[in-house]
């Protein structure tokens, strides 16, 4: 995506946030002392892990250049894990100081006016797949790159260009498992002994568990990303029942071909779920980000967790060690097969092409992903699924859960990686004006399909 594009997409991204911003309040930044931060995606079986170098560390290792690289990303929730990284590096490379900020609202539009602005970070991030190509132009191929031989292959193809499929324009945290989190114990204690598979299902869990004294949901609705981590479950059976793919209907969005009415599962299934978690949920839902999440589902209050995944693991079992996680598919239609968990490689990690510390920025993202310590990082501190090959297994319940049921029954498309974070955050904010009140459901899908079209049609 050329500069001018960029301004157009800041200025849009900045006018909907006046109309409908998102607020904090989930620990939004974090950043790293000076000195010193959604079935999985595995290796096919003809590239096993014994071709990855077991502990062989780049040149990164035995550097000893000073620099100082500015890492600015999204995804606050791995903030603990990523300072680890950074101090185990600090270790390695102790000229090396990694500032480390992150963000989770408002990134895309606070990462295009640093890109504007000439204040490129030496690592920073996006959406994998579509969004490989808007910061094309910033991003370093690293195709060659010793990590190159460590990542697996399902997520190298979500890091090349969409445009020819070429290149290696970035690097993943994790693999993910997109799905809804319950808590097992309460389930149990409302005589629901299965998860509900479709929404008849659901509504009646939900009549039960609010019976019993509990809220069957927390939704985290002033986030604008957790509606886009809902949203692709329904948008994943409108386009099975239509017969063509996530890619396909997503298409037809963008270049102003479909309508949200002419699927039912978007147009009456989703938005019918969106009112039952409404209905069912947080007191103040537009008020609640992650951090109420985490806290109203850790502490026994709510039954459900909704538009998380594998990454708000480890927070919940701080709060309680003995929490009985379940983790499964979202109930998208009546045919309880289509009721699946998604999984992926959906974040992308960019190293700026450009930067003044060019080599001692790829030196530590190569130690990262090829050194013990930093292939054991991914399961043993981040607690997320690998995006190396690698024979640790996990011991979170939701990457076992998700392995578990993606063999069983198969895993949706992982479709948000289709369309861009400055549509995402656009169409989250449109749902938290349909949630106020202020447009109704015609409305709502109405400015849904002009601004896929203009957003991501206009690319």
């Amino acid at each position: 995506m050329k500069k001018k594009l960029l301004s157009v997409l800041l200025c849009t991204a900045m006018t909907a946030t006046m109309l409908a911003g998102c607020g904090g309040g989930s620990g939004d930044s974090a950043q790293a002392p000076a000195a010193e931060e959604p079935a999985a995606e595995t290796p096919a079986a003809e590239e096993p892990a014994a071709e990855a170098p077991a502990a062989e560390e780049p040149a990164a290792a035995a550097s000893d250049e000073e620099a100082e690289i500015y890492m600015f990303i999204s995804s606050p929730e791995y903030a603990d894990a990523i300072n680890t990284l950074i101090e185990e590096y600090k270790t390695v490379a102790p000229n090396v100081t990694i500032n480390y900020e992150t963000t989770q609202n408002d990134y895309p539009t606070l990462l295009k006016a640093k890109l504007n602005s000439g204040e490129v970070p030496e690592i920073f991030s996006s959406t994998s797949g579509k969004e490989i190509d808007v910061y094309k132009e910033y991003s370093y191929d690293l195709t060659g790159q010793p990590l190159e031989s460590t990542m697996q292959p399902a997520v190298a193809s979500m890091m090349a260009s969409p445009e020819d499929g070429s290149g290696l324009y970035g690097i993943a945290i994790k693999g993910n498992y997109f799905g809804m989190i319950y808590n097992k114990a309460i389930f149990e204690e409302c005589g629901i002994t299965e998860f509900p598979q479709t929404v008849s299902e659901m509504q009646a869990a939900c009549e039960k568990i609010s019976a019993a004294g509990y809220k069957p949901f927390t939704t985290g609705f002033n986030e604008w990303w957790v509606f886009k981590h809902v949203w692709q479950h329904f948008l994943d059976a409108a386009a099975t029942d239509a017969g063509i793919s996530s890619a396909e209907l997503v298409a037809k969005f963008e270049k102003g071909e479909a309508k949200v009415a002419d699927y039912p599962e978007l147009y009456n299934n989703f938005f019918n779920f969106i009112d039952l978690a409404v209905k069912y949920g947080d007191d103040k839902p537009l008020e609640t980000a992650l951090d109420g999440e985490l806290s109203a589902f850790g502490t026994g209050k709510a039954a459900m967790i909704c538009g998380q995944g594998a990454w708000v693991e480890a927070d919940l079992l701080a709060i309680d060690p003995n929490l009985q996680i379940g983790f499964n598919g979202y109930p998208v239609t009546d045919n309880a097969a289509q009721c699946q968990v998604i999984g992926g490689s959906d974040q992308a990690l960019r190293i700026s092409k450009d930067s003044e510390v060019l080599q001692p920025t790829l030196d530590f993202v190569n130690w990262w992903y090829t050194s013990d310590y930093g292939k054991s990082w991914f399961a043993d501190v981040a607690g997320v699924v690998p995006p190396v090959v690698s024979d640790a297994e996990s011991t979170f319940e939701v990457v076992k859960q998700g392995d578990a049921l993606s063999a069983e029954k198969g895993a949706a498309d992982l479709s948000i990686c289709y369309s861009t974070d400055s549509w995402h955050q656009t169409f989250g904010e449109i749902m938290q004006s349909y949630i106020s009140g202020s447009v109704d459901k015609d409305g709502a899908c109405a400015q849904i399909e002009e601004q896929w079209a203009a957003i991501d049609g206009a690319q």
